[in-house]
């Protein structure tokens, strides 16, 4: 084989500049050809589907990353609260009649209204209402994340509910920690009367707590199983509850039901599933990055202890961040005594403050006079 004195030196690639550049201009000149290759390669092309990480919560038409699974109201199986017409599954409710049921027959409605920007000038309030919500603009008005129990068992029991009663939540989150998202944070969902224009709500899958002489679901929803671990059984008649997950067994973060006082009341429930306090803990973590008025923190007494009734007027329309159902009405009671407010709370904090962290160790580029 004949070698050529050419094959033996080393070969510059064509978008290599030339070696007596000085040093300064080569750099800068890499820099270029580097930041136009990648232009180049990032430049989407038409009919080219723009991907999802599968993650993502929509705020005002914009999509945000939450670290944790999220189905949309445009996805398949998906929730969807626009639809004006209830769906099919209508039998599969949590109150439902029988399997074989006829669905009911409602006229077509909306369950959401377009929210109001009480804080807004009146230009601003204007070009909401000709062009929509932005952003920043959203960012003005919503300030609250309410939590919800939905005493279906399931989302898609809950949502078929919502549905057939003409109301509407944005989140709800499964037993398998599944989040759906039915409405654009923009649009203020039906479902906490007087929070709903400056508020963010979300159904939480669990059966719900009871007093001491109230007819209770729970016996018939928690169960223990081989080695003596509560498991939560579905009931025959719903399948496999949509829960998204195959084969998913849900187990309460404590196995023995929790007793507490909520509105005065004594009050027994089971805790909600450990992938449930994962997903909430994102949640929570992203709505108060995104929404900065909703703060990560719950409503606390003068002792910084959780405040367990309902807030008086002046105190709720001053308070901005997470609550209960029932800090906006006296007579709701969710999402109940077992609920862990201090870990999704903490869990968020250190969420967001690792996401800080990540942020402020991202490289920086600077020129070469800089370094």
């Amino acid at each position: 084989m004949k070698i050529r004195i050419e094959d033996l030196r080393q070969k510059e690639p064509k978008d290599a500049l030339p070696c007596f550049m000085p040093a300064t201009f080569r750099l800068l000149g890499l820099l270029v050809v580097s930041l136009v290759t990648a232009g180049c390669q990032t430049t989407p092309r038409p009919g080219t589907m723009a991907p999802r990480t599968g993650d993502e919560i929509v705020v005002a038409g914009k999509f945000v990353h939450t670290g944790t699974p999220v189905v949309l109201w445009m996805d398949p199986d998906g929730y969807n609260a626009y639809q004006t017409e209830n769906p099919a599954s209508t039998a599969q409710t949590i109150d439902a009649e029988t399997s074989n049921a006829e669905p009911r027959r409602t006229r077509p409605t909306r369950r959401y209204s377009q929210r109001r920007g009480s804080d807004l000038t009146d230009a601003e309030n204007e070009r909401v209402r000709k062009d929509g919500w932005d952003l920043p603009t959203l960012q003005k008005v919503v300030d609250q994340f309410v939590l919800h129990y939905d005493v279906a068992g399931t989302s898609r029991n809950c949502f078929n509910v919502l549905q057939r009663r003409g109301i509407s939540v944005h989140f709800l989150l499964d037993i398998d920690g599944t989040l759906y998202q039915t409405l654009d944070l923009q649009e203020a969902a039906w479902h906490a009367t007087t929070a709903n224009n400056r508020s963010v709500g979300i159904e939480i899958a669990n059966m719900g707590a009871y007093g001491k002489f109230e007819k209770s679901p729970l016996p018939a929803w928690y169960k223990k199983d081989e080695e003596g671990n509560t498991r939560i059984v579905l009931p025959p008649r719903f399948g496999d509850g949509g829960v998204r997950t195959p084969n998913f067994v849900g187990y309460p973060a404590r196995p023995e039901p929790v007793t507490g006082r909520v509105q005065g009341g004594q009050l027994t429930q089971y805790d909600y599933t450990p992938e449930q306090y994962k997903a909430l803990s994102h949640l929570v973590a992203a709505l108060s990055t995104t929404l900065p008025k909703i703060k990560c923190d719950y409503p606390r007494d003068a002792a910084g202890n959780l405040i367990l009734r309902k807030l008086p007027e002046e105190e709720l329309e001053a308070y901005g961040g997470v609550l209960g159902h029932f800090h906006v009405q006296s007579n709701k009671i969710d999402p109940g005594p077992a609920f862990q407010w201090n870990l999704v709370i903490e869990n968020a904090r250190r969420l967001m403050e690792e996401n800080a962290a990540n942020a402020r160790r991202a490289p920086v580029l600077r020129s070469p006079r800089q370094s």
